[in-house]
């Protein structure tokens, strides 16, 4: 028995207990959802938590680890687990996910497989930039391929076209928690022996139907990734993690992402292979500590316990937060029918279940997009784009664009301008509740003078 104070007389145990208990009553009291009124601001998505996230952050703080630990091995577990993957690899970002996917594919260990400079990767220009800047970082060769509307995912109908001898890999996201076509998409990877990577950030969740097996998104390619952002379908903060049944790939996963060493022990854990000191690595000497031993060249890109510790008890919720995503879409989809003559309302890719991330509008023909948005976020409706809208128009292209050297658009980017120029989205987070769908109904209806009952 030790301490002072209010610790007097207690264990560590029985004064985290103490902590624990009274951080759970701090939340409940101070930390108490808002009741909405009409007015306030209704945002695209947010965090939606209880005191479990953080009583688990306090609990972590409490032992100052910091860095990667149990709560990151009981994450990386449980999301395993709900994705029915082999391996998972939490990291600190989604982007960091993209990021040590992509790398991943370049490894030496893949052989003749491997992505190498100047190879060439199929993707899409309608989305976010992290997709993408990891090939162009690297010296691969993004191809652009046009999407379709109203699913505004990738044409399936070009891949064969975008296809070249240089072709590797296939590297695209499940736009806003629609899923792509798996089954083509799969189907071309396979026949001509490339990498299938899901970016699965705005997706977790989401099912389809493959060959009568209903899977998650992410699952069924070779590597699928997630993030964990504050807006996204669970949060830690930041962080992100990274997937995949196939064992070379994670254990290159793992190396890049622990620095690219070669010594599988977690951070504090020190010769769990028994030879620690006897092997032989390039040209080091004999019995070099294998803990430092690397074999890539790799990142720091590991979450942090607290982080992982958020997410542990966020992963608990996501199930009801998937459903609670499907009904908000189902409702403003019924509600809006009624102004599908000004504008294109989302539609699911067939064999699907999508869990969505946002609510995509196109306008069409004679409605002003930049109106509609003024107007609903001057009336406290937070809107987005399709993030990037055709990436290949950003001012960080202009460099590329000017020499035309570092990518490949295939054919015509027509609806992918389309999308720049005509759609926008709204949420449909947990956190919406029925006053604030109508809320938006209502709205969206007013910049077309067409009430729906």
């Amino acid at each position: 028995m030790s301490g002072t104070g209010i610790f007097e007389g207690k264990t560590e145990e029985q004064a985290r207990e103490q902590i624990l208990s009274q951080v759970r009553e701090y939340c409940d009291e101070f930390h108490k959802k808002k009741t909405y009124k009409e007015g306030d601001r209704i945002s695209y998505a947010g965090r939606v938590y209880d005191a479990e996230e953080m009583v688990n952050l306090v609990d972590s703080a409490l032992e100052f680890w910091l860095t990667s630990g149990r709560y990151t091995e009981q994450f990386e577990r449980g999301l395993a687990k709900y994705l029915q993957v082999k391996y998972c690899s939490a990291v600190n970002s989604g982007s960091s996910a993209n990021l040590l996917a992509f790398m991943t594919l370049t490894s030496p260990l893949l052989g003749e497989r491997r992505i190498l400079p100047g190879d060439e990767v199929i993707t899409v220009a309608a989305g976010f930039p992290t997709t993408v800047t990891p090939m162009l970082q690297y010296g691969a060769v993004p191809v652009f391929v046009d999407v379709t509307i109203p699913q505004y995912n990738i044409d399936t109908d070009r891949l064969e076209e975008a296809f070249s001898p240089k072709t590797k890999a296939v590297m695209i996201a499940h736009t806003l928690g629609n899923p792509f076509d798996l089954k083509k998409v799969k189907d071309f990877c396979d026949r001509h022996d490339l990498w299938l990577v899901e970016d699965n950030c705005d997706a977790l969740g989401s099912r389809y139907c493959m060959n009568g097996e209903w899977r998650f998104t992410g699952t069924i390619g070779d590597i699928g990734t997630s993030s964990f952002y504050p807006p996204h379908h669970m949060t830690m903060g930041e962080g992100g993690a990274v997937y995949t049944n196939n064992a070379l790939l994670h254990k290159i996963i793992r190396s890049l992402r622990d620095w690219g060493r070669d010594c599988v022990c977690s951070s504090g854990r020190d010769n769990m292979c028994g030879h620690r000191f006897d092997g032989q690595y390039g040209e080091l000497p004999m019995g070099y500590d294998h803990k430092y031993v690397y074999s890539h060249f790799g990142y720091n890109l590991k979450v942090t316990d607290m982080q992982a510790a958020i997410g542990c008890a966020q992963l608990q919720k996501l199930p009801g937060f998937v459903e609670a995503r499907r009904r908000n879409f189902a409702y403003l989809s019924e509600r809006l029918q009624c102004v599908r003559e000004y504008f294109i309302l989302p539609e699911v890719c067939e064999n699907s279940e999508p869990s969505w991330f946002g609510f995509m509008i196109t306008c069409r023909e004679g409605v002003d997009k930049n109106k509609v948005v003024r107007y609903l976020e001057e009336n406290g409706i937070q809107t987005r784009m399709l993030f990037a809208g055709n990436l290949t128009k950003q001012p960080c292209f202009d460099e590329m664009r000017k020499t035309g050297v570092g990518y490949r658009i295939v054919g015509e980017l027509t609806n992918t301008d389309h999308i720049m120029e005509n759609t926008f989205w709204i949420g449909v987070y947990p956190g919406m509740t029925t006053e604030m769908l109508n809320y938006m109904v209502e709205k969206i209806t007013e910049t077309v003078s067409m009430p729906c009952d």
